[in-house]
């Protein structure tokens, strides 16, 4: 019973391999998956793709990255797509100011109007955040939350924040980037984060495992990487080993995590 907290199945990227990987998923044990919508242009892609499904849970939400590309009747239109999929979470939303010239007054416009939305919604959120954690706990700290809490996907903040958030209602999700041995200190924070708010991720088609732990190799024609959705085991097994658990017993955990968080 395996559980992937965020990827983006819908990405073009994936586009020669989709077909092959939603037959074939199922059999590798996954469970369920939620799959990020970032714009006003994928929703209706995330939306019918999850459709086709029910292993897959729609998220829709306006990415940080997509901020300045957004339309005048955005927010409208994210409130219609979460009206007509009542299990959706609203996500990927959040801040970021490793990106080139970031608008961060208005990145916190639509964060802020997002989180309202999953609060009068009752929906959890999945928040992207780079260079922005203390910014994010402020303005998490400001507004109201959902009830059922968030999650911090592909955590990349200090470990010295993380009760700060959990007191906030954050669970952390971890991907298989953080194998490579230059996140070896992402991945320490791990090891301390509490079980009970720990979830698991791909990413896909980013965020891909180093090569010898990749069993999965995808490249696009002109050779760059892509991470394969079969990959959420290898977030299983990197976990299992920094926590010092079986893996049957992080199986069950994330099961339980997963559902408190997404499952409504």
């Amino acid at each position: 019973m395996l559980f992937d907290a965020h990827n983006h199945l819908q990405d073009e990227r994936l586009d020669p391999w989709r077909h092959e990987i939603v037959s074939q998923m199922p059999q590798t044990g996954l469970a369920e998956m939620v799959v990020n919508g970032s714009c006003e242009e994928d929703w209706p892609q995330v939306a019918e793709l999850t459709r086709q499904h029910a292993w897959m849970r729609p998220a829709f939400g306006l990415h940080p990255w997509y901020v300045k590309q957004r339309g005048s009747e955005w927010l409208t239109v994210l409130r219609s797509h979460l009206e007509a999929h009542p299990n959706a979470v609203v996500g990927e939303i959040g801040l970021d100011r490793w990106i080139e010239n970031p608008d961060i007054e208005a990145q916190l416009d639509c964060f802020r109007a997002q989180m309202a939305l999953a609060v009068e919604l009752e929906r959890p959120a999945t928040i992207h955040c780079l260079r922005a954690f203390g910014l994010l706990e402020e303005t998490l700290r400001s507004i109201p939350r959902p009830p059922r809490g968030f999650l911090l996907h592909s955590y990349g903040g200090p470990a010295e924040m993380v009760p700060a958030f959990i007191q906030l209602g954050a669970y952390f999700s971890i991907s298989p980037y953080f194998a490579h041995p230059r996140k070896a200190a992402q991945l320490a924070t791990f090891a301390k984060i509490p079980l009970e708010r720990l979830l698991t991720e791909t990413d896909a088609p980013d965020m891909w495992p180093p090569d010898d732990l990749n069993p999965h190799l995808l490249q696009t024609t002109d050779g760059a990487a892509l991470n394969h959705p079969f990959n959420i085991r290898v977030s299983y097994e990197i976990l299992a080993k920094i926590r010092s658990i079986p893996l049957e017993d992080l199986q069950s955990s994330i099961a339980k995590n997963y559902r408190t968080l997404f499952v409504f």
